[in-house]
């Protein structure tokens, strides 16, 4: 008879697995969402609304990380196809976000409205910590 090896995760270490994909989850459909807006409405639309004027170029280059950087945060782990890349995607949504909320300060938008990208980009920091040491 021969015995079979299974090795299971701890339970702390089950739960902040499904506590960092949980996060990249939702981080995924925030970034998905905000960079394909930034490249399916119109640039003046988008402009409109914003603290400071970027060039269409700037903001659909923007939006284009954004949707790469939320695959990023997703595939590379859940298809086992290089996960070295979700740490990566994540360190750069952070870079992302540092402009974010740069921009939202120096907008004259104020701390409140500063919070939530910052929030994001704390996650995004988060994840890139934790599965850079997986």
């Amino acid at each position: 008879m021969g015995a079979t090896t299974r090795t299971y995760e701890s339970g702390s270490g089950r739960t902040e697995t499904i506590l960092l994909w949980t996060v990249q989850g939702l981080l995924a459909a925030l970034f998905l969402f905000a960079g394909g807006m930034k490249l399916a409405v119109p640039s003046d639309q988008l402009q409109a609304g914003a603290p400071i004027h970027f060039s269409s170029a700037f903001i659909h280059f923007i939006g284009t990380c954004e949707v790469l950087g939320a695959l990023g945060l997703v595939l590379p782990r859940a298809t086992r196809v290089l996960p070295e890349l979700t740490p990566i995607a994540a360190a750069g949504l952070v870079v992302i976000m540092i402009g974010a909320v740069s921009t939202t300060l120096a907008g004259g938008m104020g701390v409140v409205a500063a919070i939530l990208p910052f929030v994001v980009g704390v996650l995004a920091a988060l994840v890139a910590w934790r599965r850079w040491e997986q």
